[in-house]
């Protein structure tokens, strides 16, 4: 059956999808984790998706998508996938990808660095030969680094998916899950002087079919109040409303109060009129909401003084709605305890979404948090 695994990673990302036939879909990787520290609770991600997708006897995932550039949603990817770009990058035993996914400012961003600037270059290779590649924005967005390239705009138009669109290569019929798409957007990226990673980031509405039964997750990357204000306006505009409910919700910024607000607040972020309606309106019942972060802070703690989320605040206007529709909050660092963390699991099935309370091997994989230190994923982008 379908499911979603999220790691404990820190301030990171990483979702693994498994479909109904077994194929792999991965959102980020953000492998954050000190490998010579044995006091950091973090996972070994590489180490956990690779048994992982030796359980499920796959080499390759159908699709990946990288919702941004940033360190904690790309990090340890040049070590740990097969890259077309290079040679370099395609001995051992690394992971194919099948079909890559990213933003349109992840071809156009400049100045990158170690794993951004790595995919980069293989979202721009994959764009440059016409395969194996879907760009999320409208075509027009990139028609002068086409013509830079030397590239006809026309002949790259299949590649891309806008949004409001659902990506091609996925469909409820075949695959029993398909990708709606919410963000970026094309006029906002025309329009900015210089291209807010978080705010061009990938958000989607995976919706899978199991028993007739549809059961509808919100992956919503990093972005802010601002962005989903957008696309509770947007979607509202077209009546497309049941393109934001959900049963389970990824999210944004690691429990960030930015995903809900303009205010952090003193005991609990008040949302928006668009957030509050995405949060409190299109949550389903019994719906699972996951903070991929460190654990919540304690008050008065200097974590939570800290500008760096998980913010408390955030985390307590999400636990009020999600204890009125009888569902779960789950934060990645914390489950099932946060002196040991371990894989977060839903699976989902003809009863919708269900988190899994037992876990199988791999403890040997996982190993803690350390004091907050410079560069250690508790930064916000």
């Amino acid at each position: 059956m379908p499911s979603l695994t999220f790691y404990p990673l820190g301030n990171a990302d990483c979702c693994r999808i498994h479909l109904a036939n077994d194929d792999q879909v991965l959102f980020d990787f953000g492998a954050m984790r000190y490998p010579n520290d044995e006091n950091d609770k973090r996972f070994d991600l590489p180490a956990a998706v690779r048994e992982d997708m030796k359980a499920a006897k796959r080499d390759s995932f159908a699709a990946v998508a990288f919702t941004h550039l940033d360190n904690d949603h790309v990090k340890g990817s040049q070590d740990f996938f097969h890259l077309e770009y290079a040679e370099c990058y395609q001995d051992g035993d690394r992971f194919k990808i099948d079909e890559l996914w990213v933003p349109a400012a992840a071809i156009l961003e400049e100045g990158l660095e170690d794993d951004a600037r790595i995919i980069r270059c293989e979202a721009r290779y994959r764009l440059k030969n016409g395969e194996r590649i879907r760009v999320f924005s409208r075509p027009e967005a990139l028609k002068d680094w086409f013509a830079a390239e030397g590239i006809s705009y026309e002949s790259r138009k299949h590649l891309f998916v806008d949004a409001g669109q659902l990506v091609p290569t996925f469909n409820l019929t075949d695959d029993g899950v398909e990708f709606f798409v919410h963000s970026p957007f094309a006029s906002r990226l025309n329009e900015a002087e210089v291209i807010d990673r978080n705010t061009d980031a990938i958000v989607v509405q995976a919706t899978f079919q199991v028993d007739g039964k549809l059961t509808k997750v919100i992956l919503a990357s990093d972005v802010n109040h601002e962005a989903l204000a957008e696309i509770v306006n947007i979607t509202k505009f077209h009546r497309r409303e049941g393109r934001l409910e959900w049963d389970v919700f990824k999210l944004a910024h690691h429990c960030s109060y930015t995903g809900i607000g303009p205010e952090r607040g003193k005991d609990k972020t008040e949302p928006t009129e668009e957030t509050k309606w995405l949060y409190e309106e299109k949550g389903l019942s019994k719906a699972i909401m996951v903070s991929p972060s460190w654990p919540i802070p304690v008050k008065g703690s200097k974590e939570d003084k800290s500008v760096q989320p998980p913010h408390r605040q955030a985390h307590a206007y999400h636990q009020a709605h999600t204890d009125k529709r009888s569902g779960k909050l789950e934060v990645t660092m914390e489950h099932p305890k946060q002196r040991a963390p371990e894989r977060l699991i839903i699976e989902i099935d003809g009863t919708k979404a269900r988190l899994v309370e037992n876990f199988f091997g791999g403890a040997s994989v996982i190993t803690s948090r350390p004091a907050p230190r410079a560069g250690d994923g508790r930064k916000s982008h």
